[in-house]
């Protein structure tokens, strides 16, 4: 990544979330892109600084880890269905204003040669981020469920096929971290296990199983869930499908796009209530068009949409396409929700690092990846650190 400022800094006054525990009147320590230390404004008023290390008075505002996007289809005009890299360092770019360290691109069922060109263009994008870091590929699809489509396009939905999953993987160059799979399609053991081999994490999504099925996908590795109540089989009193299972498996983790639309906020706090906090994980989910600066045409997926009380709807039908929810947002509207700050936090941070394996980042502490996001009362973003470089800054408070 290119710095943006030297990576020697004090961020001090704050009020640290750290994904663990809170701390009013603290400070955090950045050397490299390294937290080196956390401690009182007491012991901050005791220490002394070399001169290159800058002081960042906070005033009192939130300090939280940068928060990890595992399900993003795309923000401000750039999509991954661009096949590009340059939208993919776009996306990287926007992110940081929206409090987001880390993103796991998602790319939809398109034919073989454009998702190998995809896939290609998030690899390609790696390494020269401008902003957010790219943590990996997450495929939705293609071995999806017909029943359960979403906006999916049916004619790039396919039957399990190991050959193709090889060649995804081969384009990926070991990149694919996580695939949505639908847990009943013929031959998902299989391709559970050879996923599971290459520590891609499976997740139940767009799918039609029941409960049965789902239980099967547990047994052969399928772990996490996608978009919770959204596209998947709903819960029955005699077969509580894919819903009844995410609800009852407390194993089983979830991703929720917390908008308020695509799931009711009491169903949110149903969720909140009867699952292990360390199992939720927030997502935006969000579409190329989000924060889009132009009254032009939008489009996603290669189809236009419209956006009306911040849903993207389908031009053609008026069926409902995505969410154009960011981070943020969606801390606060699950702290609106009811949810206390501090697990919104998790959620956002801890949570998605945990169940995906990513070592050093998603909490403040001591050795851990310097990804930083300072936040006002309102919950709104003042200054993203990225590996240990701030990517954004804004003035007023």
């Amino acid at each position: 990544m290119n710095g943006l400022m030297e990576s020697a800094f004090c961020i001090h006054n704050a009020t640290v979330i750290a994904g663990y525990a809170r701390m009013d009147r603290s400070a955090v320590l950045v050397e490299g892109n390294s937290i080196a230390d956390i401690f009182s404004e007491r012991r901050f008023a005791q220490k002394t600084f070399a001169p290159d290390v800058e002081l960042i008075d906070a005033e009192g505002a939130y300090l939280t880890p940068g928060f990890i996007d595992t399900h993003i289809h795309g923000i401000g005009g750039y999509g991954t269905e661009d096949l590009s890299a340059d939208s993919i360092l776009g996306m990287s770019k926007i992110l940081p204003a929206w409090g987001v360290t880390s993103f796991v691109p998602t790319i939809y069922p398109m034919p073989e040669e454009d998702m190998i060109r995809a896939i290609r263009a998030v690899v390609s994008a790696m390494g020269r981020e401008e902003g957010a870091e790219i943590i990996g590929v997450h495929m939705e699809g293609p071995f999806i469920s017909p029943a359960q489509l979403g906006v999916q396009r049916v004619e790039f939905v396919r039957p399990v096929d190991l050959g193709l999953m090889q060649r995804l993987w081969d384009a990926s160059e070991g990149h694919i971290v996580s695939m949505t799979v639908a847990p009943e399609l013929k031959g998902m053991r299989e391709l559970a296990l050879f996923c599971n081999r290459l520590g891609i994490v499976l997740q139940a999504g767009h799918t039609d199983a029941s409960y049965e099925n789902m239980i099967e996908g547990m047994q052969a590795g399928i772990r996490h869930s996608t978009h919770m109540f959204n596209a998947m089989s709903r819960l029955h009193h005699r077969n509580p499908n894919a819903v009844g299972a995410v609800l009852i498996q407390p194993d089983l983790s979830c991703e929720i796009i917390a908008d308020g639309l695509h799931v009711h906020p009491d169903l949110i706090r149903l969720l909140f209530r009867d699952k292990p906090e360390g199992n939720i994980v927030l997502v935006t989910d969000s579409l190329k068009p989000t924060k889009q600066m132009t009254a032009a045409p939008m489009f996603a997926n290669e189809e236009e949409v419209y956006l009306t009380n911040n849903l993207f709807y389908r031009a053609s039908d008026g069926v409902i396409a995505g969410s154009s929810l960011t981070m943020i947002e969606g801390v606060r509207n699950l702290i609106s929700f009811g949810v206390p700050l501090e697990s919104a936090v998790k959620m956002a941070s801890a949570n998605p690092a945990r169940v995906f394996g990513l070592h050093r980042r998603g909490m403040i502490s001591p050795g851990f990846q310097a990804d930083l996001l300072l936040a006002n009362d309102r919950f709104e973003a003042q200054m993203t650190i990225v590996d240990g470089t701030i990517h954004y800054r804004r003035n007023a408070r």
